[in-house]
């Protein structure tokens, strides 16, 4: 498929229907829909007490779509290489400028040092990629993503596939047709994420 092909429209009607994409090292993009898939039930996310502590602590502040794109860039920028191509990047940000993809971001002072970015679409939110540059920082958005998801009224936390990582914060593995069942539903919910595609929400961490 021509990456130039990837607009939002097309995106969109894949998140709806279970499928995402990837590019390889060449920068061709693939499309999954995995089986099984990894999600995080919103109602069972689990937080460790020295994580909860960190939250507490201020020691980060967390907002959220103040820096989407620069979010991106540094998720892509990794050693071992990296399914995020420059032309993922440039779709995703429309898709953030249109209010269907937003960033949390983790900062000490002016410095960036952790976030996330995903897909929201109905009461479904779809996490794509997360970094830290100092340790716990991607760890506190994630647990201010999930705040945010229950504040909200979300039912859906898709992660695609399992690692360890996930596996601590209660993540778990379901067959494809059980997700498909929750993502028609969560996806016709009437959620926002954020009341503009732009807008800082600070919060303390």
């Amino acid at each position: 498929m021509d990456p130039s092909e990837l607009q939002p429209e097309l995106l969109l009607s894949a998140y709806a229907a279970g499928v995402f994409p990837m590019a390889d090292d060449s920068g061709e993009l693939m499309w999954f829909c995995p089986h099984p898939r990894a999600i995080i039930p919103l109602d069972a996310f689990h937080v460790s007490d020295n994580l909860r502590r960190r939250c507490a602590s201020g020691r980060f502040a967390v907002t959220v779509n103040r820096a989407f794109e620069r979010v991106m860039t540094v998720c892509a920028d990794r050693d071992d290489g990296t399914w995020i191509s420059p032309e993922i990047i440039k779709s995703y940000t429309q898709l953030h400028e249109l209010g269907f993809a937003h960033s949390v971001e983790a900062w000490r002072a002016d410095a960036l040092v952790g976030g996330l970015y995903g897909v929201s679409l109905g009461g479904a939110f779809f996490g794509e990629s997360m970094f830290h540059r100092e340790t716990d920082a991607s760890k506190v958005a994630l647990v201010f993503l999930v705040e945010r998801l229950n504040e909200r009224g979300y039912s859906l936390l898709d992660v695609q596939f399992m690692t360890d990582h996930l596996k601590r914060f209660g993540a778990v593995e379901i067959p494809r047709d059980a997700y498909l069942a929750q993502l028609e539903i969560a996806s016709s919910q009437p959620c926002v994420f954020a009341d503009e595609p732009g807008a800082n929400a600070a919060p303390e961490a």
